[in-house]
């Protein structure tokens, strides 16, 4: 299976362009800064990894439309390696991520103060609702009824 799944952020604004043709086709290249933690040292050195990703048609567009840089992203996908020989003659060889799903993982709020729930060690927390001991939430007395399952 050929599955990988990366948060980051843009590193740039998607470069986008669109094929010939009759039915152009939107081809969006953005590259994510994914963190990647330092077991290996004691101290909290954060470093990341660069990579290359690739959304084609709408998801193509969206990219060009609403991501910016430093926005903050989900994404899904499959990895894809490939080779070509530049001008030069020295063969090169690819990898980048090719874009299934993505989603924005943070509010634009968010992105924009600098705030909101990522902890800067590479985990999004989600916020917990109101009332919730240790992650759940307590149930009233006598709603059990209306619940689906008892």
């Amino acid at each position: 299976m050929n599955k990988v799944i990366l948060m980051g952020r843009l590193t740039r604004d998607p470069e986008v362009r669109y094929s010939q043709g009759e039915n152009a086709l939107a081809i969006a290249r953005y590259t994510l800064a994914v963190d990647r933690r330092n077991f290996r040292n004691s101290g909290d050195e954060n470093t990341a990894d660069f990579i290359p990703c690739v959304a084609f048609g709408k998801s193509g567009e969206f990219a060009e439309k609403y991501f910016h840089k430093g926005t903050k992203l989900v994404v899904s996908g499959r990895i894809q390696t490939g080779s070509y020989t530049n001008k030069d003659g020295v063969k090169v060889y690819t990898t980048e991520v090719i874009v299934d799903d993505q989603e924005f993982a943070e509010s634009k709020n968010a992105s924009s103060s600098g705030e909101g729930n990522y902890s800067g060690t590479g985990s999004y927390r989600r916020p917990e609702p109101s009332g919730a001991v240790d992650g759940f939430m307590n149930i009233p007395d006598g709603i059990d009824e209306e619940l689906p399952f008892n």
